[in-house]
């Protein structure tokens, strides 16, 4: 019966957002009938449909040499058929369907109804909630809501995704019961926004109540909190954070920049020394939390004052997790509109190298204070005979890792106490006991 089935590739670029929308597709599909497989090689599926990322040049650029990648295999008579969805899609339609005419198809973000259509398929309200997860059977994403308000000056999600929607409560935690009973232990909560859940469709902002009705769900046994956005932070979701054993001690809160004309050029809605607050806020209240941040550098306008204040920021705060990018000029933002990129790319890559080099040297000293300490680590994957696992301060694909010596007792998607042993820059050693 197998070998009767229709086959189909879906091939997934960019962030955890996409790999959600593509985990509802792939579900559909299957449910139809399709035998689907992800990112492979195999040309005996003959239809491709590829989920494409718009955010930044080198994602633009990634996700046109994908659709080229498998138009030139399309020409060659290898695949017959090639979809284009997500992000890039959303943004560009017109000018790919121009450019690119091989492919079959162009769909925004929201167009999953007609990519099911147009592949003789049909929607299925009935598993609506459902996903076939790409991630490792112990942890999901959830993703609370859609788009975002905020305007940032850089960002060109709002143009891409569009306003913020959020999720129904109700929703989300049917959706999160039904990976729950198929052995998710770790929920991932994203948006592009996490902080703004709620407003839209409760007249407040409800995350705070949100993480506790997930946190009810049997078999949830952590709950990890991304991209909260800074400026009116609900202050109920750090209590949530202290107090709710299921939730981890960590937080995934992009500040973007700390001086003042910074922030304003950016368009961040909060000031230097509201910024400071609310660090203080959050390690005040929940001491031994993990603060995940973000940064960008050499965006129009940043002087080497507003460059040594970031610097400064960073030494001092000492945060756990720091990521740095580089000012990407994306046509239709604000920035792009109204300031000229005038910061060259040798000084944007100093700027980047400096601040990485700063929490380089932060994150080693931090993982030294964990040596001889015992963590709970749940165990990801099997790499060259070590298990590589993670406490509950480190977020998959971002974060630092555990690695640990083999034990024929544990297995992946367990929980597993770990004495550290030893530590580098950003990754931890140790045994279970």
């Amino acid at each position: 019966m197998k070998r009767n089935k229709r086959k189909i590739n879906v091939v997934t670029l960019g962030c955890s957002k996409n790999i959600v929308d593509s985990e509802f597709l792939m579900k559909q599909l299957d449910f139809d009938g399709w035998e689907v497989i992800h990112d492979s090689n195999d040309t005996s599926a003959k239809v491709v449909v590829i989920n494409t990322c718009g955010f930044i040049a080198d994602a633009k650029e990634e996700s046109t040499d994908t659709i080229l990648r498998f138009v030139n295999a399309k020409n060659q008579g290898v695949i017959d058929r090639v979809y284009v969805m997500g992000c890039l899609s959303q943004r560009y339609k017109d000018d790919l369907s121009k450019e690119i005419p091989e492919v079959d198809g162009f769909y925004g973000v929201t167009d999953l109804p007609e990519i099911l259509k147009d592949l003789k398929s049909k929607y299925r309200d009935e598993i609506a909630n459902a996903r076939m997860l790409l991630t490792p059977k112990h942890y999901a994403y959830l993703k609370i809501s859609e788009g975002c308000n905020w305007g940032c000056g850089y960002c060109a999600i709002p143009l891409i995704r569009g306003k913020h929607i959020s999720r129904s409560i109700e929703s989300l935690v049917d959706e999160a019961t039904k990976i729950a009973h198929d052995g998710v232990k770790e929920l991932l909560i994203i948006a592009q926004d996490s902080t703004y859940y709620g407003l839209d469709l409760y007249g407040k902002r409800m995350l705070a109540e949100l993480i506790e009705k997930l946190s009810e769900i049997k078999g949830i046994e952590w709950i990890r909190i991304h991209y909260a956005y800074p400026s009116n932070f609900p202050m109920p979701l750090i209590n949530v954070i202290k107090n709710n054993p299921k939730v981890c001690k960590y937080i995934d809160i992009p500040f973007q920049h700390i001086s003042d004309n910074m922030l304003k050029l950016m368009r961040r809605g909060l000031t230097k020394d509201e910024t400071i607050k609310l660090v203080d806020k959050l390690r005040k209240s929940v001491p031994d939390i993990a603060i995940r941040t973000t940064f960008l550098v050499g965006h129009p306008g940043e002087t080497e004052q507003d460059f040594k204040e970031l610097v400064d920021f960073v030494t001092e705060s000492k945060f756990d997790r720091v990521g740095v990018f580089t000012y990407s000029e994306e046509e239709g933002t604000y920035s792009a509109n109204n300031y000229p990129d005038k910061i060259s790319n040798s000084v944007k890559n100093r700027r980047f190298n400096k601040i990485m080099e700063i929490q380089r040297e932060i994150s080693l000293n931090n993982n030294s204070k964990r040596v001889g300490k015992v963590y709970k680590v749940i165990i990801d994957r099997i790499e060259d005979e070590y298990f590589v696992g993670r406490t509950e301060y480190d977020s998959p694909e971002v974060d630092q890792e555990v690695i640990i010596k083999p034990d024929k007792m544990i297995a992946i998607g367990d929980f597993v106490n770990v004495k550290i042993s030893s530590c580098d820059d950003y990754d931890l050693m140790g045994e279970v006991i």
